[in-house]
């Protein structure tokens, strides 16, 4: 099925509730499908649509269009929904702004655009006439909600497709399930997304999954931090966590990090940091 004929998916709860839960239930299912590896293209244009129009909503009300340019990861291919978004639903006003907004952001100098999204001016500096611009669109945008309410545009235009698949917890883990299978790529859509998340992961995680892979177990969780953990009867920063195997913790010194049993103190696996590099780690 391609995507244009992805129905859009809402949840038993919210089909007859407000409109802020309509909206709000369709960005629940998209985020639940990008978990799963589903891509833009493999989802209901519509949702799609929706989705990121409730993104530049949501952005703008908590920090402007500034915090909306911040989050954005593809600002071409965002700017794109969104407009494409407003204008299926109907939000005219919304969408003449949002135009005017990103022309204006685009008009700033290189200066400008950093003191704009700084949100910041020295005590005796005064506002390009560029930045003052950005300001009173924001302005305009708070404004404007009163008299153009772009979430009832919004579920309304949800609830208003054909073939609306409204379904239960249950059935809508089912329906993501089924998509996934379609995936031709699967296993190097998840290799990837592994990568990925390892490379972003802090620190303490990556230890914890270089220690898991020493010892041959699947990491399941971490669970929390203890800064009190005793530790050679000194109080030290614990990691705990799950795996396959149990619950086990992990703590560093200077040079070493150990995956540590917490029942009967047994060191696990451990793992030596390389003097020339931090980032890097050998089995101990």
């Amino acid at each position: 099925m391609t995507a244009s004929q992805q129905p859009v998916v809402l949840t038993t709860g919210s089909i007859e509730a407000t409109d802020e839960e309509v909206v709000d239930a369709n960005v629940l299912v998209v985020d639940a499908m990008h978990r799963e590896l589903l891509q833009t293209d493999e989802m209901s244009p519509v949702a799609i649509r929706s989705y990121y129009v409730d993104f530049y909503l949501t952005q703008s009300l908590e920090g402007g269009f500034a915090q909306y340019v911040f989050t954005s990861l593809d600002r071409d291919e965002t700017d794109t929904l969104v407009r494409e978004g407003m204008a299926s639903m109907g939000a005219t006003a919304h969408l003449d702004l949002f135009n005017r907004t990103v022309k204006a952001f685009e008009d700033l100098s290189e200066e400008d655009a950093e003191r704009y999204l700084d949100g910041a001016l020295d005590d005796d500096e005064e506002p390009t006439e560029g930045v003052r611009a950005l300001d009173e669109l924001d302005g305009e945008f708070e404004e404007l909600l009163e008299s153009e309410n772009i979430t009832a545009l919004n579920a309304a235009w949800l609830r208003g497709q054909d073939g609306v698949l409204v379904l239960d917890d249950g059935e809508l883990s089912a329906h993501i399930e089924r998509l996934v299978a379609l995936i031709p790529n699967l296993a190097e859509r998840q290799a990837k997304a592994d990568a990925d998340a390892l490379e972003e992961a802090p620190d303490f995680e990556v230890i914890i999954r270089e220690l898991c892979n020493i010892a041959g177990y699947a990491l399941q969780k971490i669970t929390m931090g203890d800064p009190n953990y005793l530790h050679q009867g000194e109080k030290t920063l614990a990691w705990h966590f799950t795996t396959d195997h149990g619950d086990f913790i992990m703590v560093e010194d200077d040079d070493e990090a150990f995956m540590i049993d917490p029942a009967t103190q047994e060191i696990v696996a451990a793992v030596e940091f390389e003097e020339a590099d931090d980032d890097e780690m050998v089995d101990a």
